[in-house]
This record gives C-alpha cells, structure tokens and sequence, in this order.
C-alpha cells in the first residue's frame, strides 16, 4: 500500500463520511443511510410538465404531456419545470441545512439529483441561470444557496453557467408564510437582468435554478427578466418541490 493510501485510511477513521441528513457515519461521502434515502421522497413518474409537481398514477407514455390544474388555469411563464425531490421530511431538511445552516456540501449530491431530473428537458446550449439574492442578503448569509446548487448541476450537465446575470434590485421581504398573492406582490420589479450582461442570454435557452419551488413567484419574476432581455426559452429546476396536490388538499394555498 502507498503511503497516500494508508493515509486516506488513517482520515477515513478519523473523520468518516456522514449522512448528509443525520449525521450518521455512511460508506461514502455525499451519502445519506437507509433511513434518511427512505424518507427522501424524489420525484418520478406522473409529474407535471410545468411545474414538476408529482401527480396520481402511473408514469405516462413519453408522447403525452401532463399539467397539474394549476397549471392548466395559469400556466406558467416558463416552458418547462422540474424538480428532484418533494419538500417533505429529509428533502426539507436538506433544503434548510442548505439555506440556513451553512451545509455547502449538501450542493454536489443535490446537482446529481437535479441534473437527473432536467436531462432530458434542458437543450444543451442552455445557460444555467441561479435565483439571485440581494446584495444585503448575501451579505448577511455569506453565499447564495441557489448559485451554489447552479455551479454543481452546470458541472453535471457539462453546460455553462453565470452567477450574475440576474440580479435582485431591490430587498424583498421573506416569502414564508405569505400566500401566493402576497409572494407576487412583494416580488414585483424586484428582478432583473444585469444591464452589462444582456448579451448573454440573447436567444439562448435558459435554465433558471432556485432552491425550493413552493407558489413558483420567484421563479415566475426571474422568467419574466429573462424575456424581456431577450432571451430564449426558459425553463426551470429546483431541488425540492412543495406538493401542491397535497396542500390543495388539506385546502391551503400556495
């Protein structure tokens, strides 16, 4: 054995890989245990081709396209949306260690899932877009989840990326527990393109990457910043999704 490989070895037991919901050690970095990939719901089958919200049944014939009725009644301004898991036990818990508690890491395995889920979607000429926070925001928490997920996913897809193209112009109130009316209206001319980074997405398709899509707001007001300056089609992927078809539900609005 060379002396790198006993000395791997000697890390390993030093400071094993843990699971990236729990904390529990894991055979490999990146990796969540049994418990935690059980409670981790990903999306698959029947999902809606707008917004990436699973729906009953089984997955459809790839000819037939589906749309959840919110979407059917307002469709939304991009052209397509996705999303890797359903914001619920540990894909919320991943999110908020993400957004909050300062677990950069949780960034890589998160563009593997997300590239998964928007592979067959996104051309390949597509420019990976974040969801930009406002300068005082990014201040405060040191990083922007939704570039870091971003530059991990342009790094699965082999496509590129550009972490200032869009910009927040003015701070925006936190949008927890604000319904969808008031997510809208608190994010009103909030968003823009960069005025010296126009060119960039002149014509091109554009992949946006938030997150968290819960009322889509955010990502509807990045959308709407992107055409105006010109750019191709949009689409969108986050990381987790709120299941709409459960709240509506349990009658709550998103």
């Amino acid at each position: 054995m060379s002396i790198w490989g006993g000395l791997q070895i000697g890390l390993d037991t030093l400071y094993p890989a843990r699971c990236l919901g729990c904390g529990d050690v894991v055979d490999g970095d990146y990796g969540l245990c049994g418990p935690c990939w059980r409670d981790t719901a990903f999306i698959g089958g029947a999902l809606c081709d707008g917004c990436g919200t699973p729906l009953p049944g089984n997955a459809p014939d790839p000819e037939e396209t589906l749309h959840c009725d919110r979407c059917l009644a307002d469709p939304p301004p991009w052209a397509q949306g996705r999303a890797a898991l359903i914001y619920g036990d540990t894909g919320r818990k991943l999110v908020l260690a993400l957004k909050h508690g300062d677990r950069q890491e949780i960034a890589q395995p998160a563009g593997l899932w997300m590239a998964n889920a928007v592979r067959d979607i996104a051309p390949p000429q597509s420019l990976i877009i974040p969801v930009p926070l406002h300068w005082q925001r990014m201040i405060r928490r040191r990083y922007n989840q939704s570039a870091l997920l971003a530059k991990a996913l342009a790094g699965r897809l082999q496509m590129s990326w550009a972490p200032d193209v869009l910009q927040r112009i003015r701070p925006t109130p936190s949008l927890d527990g604000l319904d969808r009316g008031q997510r809208s209206a608190a994010l009103a001319d909030a968003i823009a393109v960069h005025p010296r980074k126009r060119h960039r997405i002149a014509a091109r398709p554009v992949l946006l990457v938030d997150d968290v899509m819960t009322s889509g707001a955010t990502l509807r007001a990045c959308t709407r910043a992107c055409k105006a300056a010109g750019s191709g089609p949009v689409r969108v992927v986050t990381l987790a999704r709120v299941d709409v078809m459960a709240l509506a539900r349990m009658g709550k609005d998103t």
